[in-house]
């Protein structure tokens, strides 16, 4: 049985979707705050957080941002809220799917059931490829920063790490142009097209959690260097271990 996690302050809002989610067959577990909200997350680990953005503790893109720190579980932001700006924000901070009230439940359901099958397929391919990430042996195995670009895995030193879109982005056109610089309009460009709301500020921010997940000191980056004034390139694995 899946489990869902709804992070809602209007109990009567909160106790509807409980109640119909329960009898689709999940799981439902309940937070009226997120400070609730994320402990529930730690200990129930759902499957899938239904996530209002007015909270009575907090913003839920600020909350959202917060679980993208530690956890990679599928988020729905369901929201009062129809601006595309608003959309666009709680998308970037992480949220998968954005649905505005008033809703249909079944189209809640039905995008519930895709979120859920597709991180489902995504753990699934992850634990095929880390089956065959032991048979690789030597320093390559414990040194490589590679993509496999069919399944959209990151291999760090043997070690699969689960990226954004964004990210697998970055780190395509990085692999693929070691040593070349690239300014933030570059990046800009290579992940959203001309038409993009993404901005100098995203890209740092992307930048930074690709530090955390492929250096070993992200304060101190080897990999992807800063090129003041300009932007950021990619280090090749024997010029960083040789200080280039």
């Amino acid at each position: 049985m899946y489990k869902i996690l709804v992070v809602e302050d209007d109990v009567m809002m909160s106790d509807m979707l409980s109640m119909y989610l329960s009898g689709e067959g999940y799981e439902v577990h309940q937070a009226f705050d997120g400070a609730t909200g994320v402990k529930l997350l730690e200990s129930v680990t759902p499957d899938l957080v239904l996530l209002d953005l007015m909270l009575p503790d907090g913003d839920g893109t600020d909350l959202c941002k917060r679980i993208r720190q530690f956890s990679s579980v599928p988020i729905m932001v369901v929201s009062m809220k129809t601006d595309v700006s608003e959309r666009v924000q709680a998308l970037r901070a992480g949220a998968d799917d954005y649905l505005c009230k008033p809703f249909s439940m079944h189209e809640l359901s039905a995008r519930s059931e895709a979120l859920i099958r597709r991180a489902q397929l995504i753990h699934s391919q992850m634990g095929a490829a880390a089956a065959k990430a032991p048979q690789e042996t030597g320093k390559e195995a414990d040194t490589a920063i590679r993509l496999d670009t069919e399944r959209r895995l990151l291999l760090v030193r043997g070690q699969l790490v689960e990226t954004t879109f964004s990210e697998f982005e970055l780190m395509k056109l990085f692999l693929a142009h070691p040593g070349k610089v690239f300014s933030r309009e570059d990046l800009i460009n290579a992940i959203r097209g001309f038409d993009s709301f993404v901005t100098d500020r995203a890209i740092d921010v992307h930048i930074v959690n690709l530090r955390r997940k492929v250096e070993n000191n992200p304060k101190e980056p080897k990999y992807i260097r800063t090129v003041w004034g300009v932007g950021y390139k990619y280090v090749q694995e024997n010029s960083a271990r040789s200080g280039l």
